[in-house]
């Protein structure tokens, strides 16, 4: 039985059924049993199985498509709660914050085999504990910002009316760590030199989140725009070349990302420099 409420146009909207609201709970718990499904196979990866921990990048990945889903069936079927809005708080902590940090350090780290020296090695493997941290805390203080966040402007505003997230959203921040390991089948590190390039990228990953800088949300794609056929059409595209060369996309897709914030702000900051020196 479905309740009329009349919205703040005026026009005379139907409430969804109490049941209706399980439905994007259902994807919330999809993308916790995911994370929760990458912790178990980060721990059980080793040199010997490398499976493991390519198992849990993709994991990760399913993780962030649930995640993107259960916020868009709420808006269609126009069920958001704030039960759901904290469910889904709760998981993106453990799936985006606790699973790929422990996956980045034991990947990254844990697996370094031995060296000449020994301490060495020791050091580097004590320094990433405290960086793959530093991206868990990162990543919830980016979830508690947004939260609590009602008109939030970046650092590069760009357009007026333009759809963006202040700071690179947590997910995205799993991203990019799940699409590098998959990227090497799960193959962890074996170099210092290479752990020390792992290390730079996981705290710049960590900088990113809690910034000020723009990134791009997508929330302005709907499938009720004029065209919806060639949207449905690009993204099938997409998806298909996901399915068949998940290594090689799903790393430019993350990695992209990750630039398209720091080139907006690169750009306004260029811009900015230019318009007080033409004053």
């Amino acid at each position: 039985m479905e309740d009329a409420q009349i919205g703040t146009d005026g026009k005379i909207r139907r409430q969804p059924s109490r049941g209706m609201y399980v439905l994007p709970s259902l994807f919330t718990a999809g993308n916790m049993a995911a994370g929760y499904y990458a912790i178990t196979q980060s721990i059980q990866g080793s040199v010997a199985d490398q499976s493991y921990f390519d198992r849990a990048a993709l994991a990760l990945g399913i993780a962030v498509l649930f995640d993107g889903l259960d916020g868009i069936i709420a808006r269609m079927t126009n069920t958001t709660s704030d039960f759901g809005k904290e469910l889904d708080s709760l998981a993106d902590v453990i799936t985006f914050g606790v699973a790929p940090s422990l996956l980045a350090y034991i990947w990254g780290f844990r697996m370094l085999p031995l060296m000449a020296h020994p301490e060495a090695r020791q050091q580097i493997v004590h320094i990433g504990v405290f960086v793959c941290f530093i991206f868990l805390i990162c990543g919830a203080s980016r979830l508690a910002r947004f939260n609590i966040s009602i008109n939030p402007q970046p650092r590069n505003p760009g357009r007026p009316g333009k759809k963006y997230f202040v700071g690179m959203p947590i997910p995205a921040g799993a991203g990019v760590i799940s699409s590098v390991i998959h990227f090497q089948h799960g193959s962890p590190i074996d170099s210092p030199w290479i752990a020390l390039v792992w290390l730079c990228l996981l705290l710049f990953t960590s900088f990113l989140m809690v910034s000020n800088w723009r990134f791009w949300s997508a929330k302005e794609i709907t499938l009720g725009k004029r065209h919806p056929f060639q949207l449905v059409a690009v993204i099938a595209f997409i998806g298909a070349l996901i399915v068949l060369y998940s290594e090689y996309m799903l790393i430019i897709l993350a990695m992209a990302y990750l630039v398209s914030g720091v080139v907006a702000r690169l750009a306004y900051s260029w811009g900015r420099e230019r318009r007080h020196s033409t004053v």
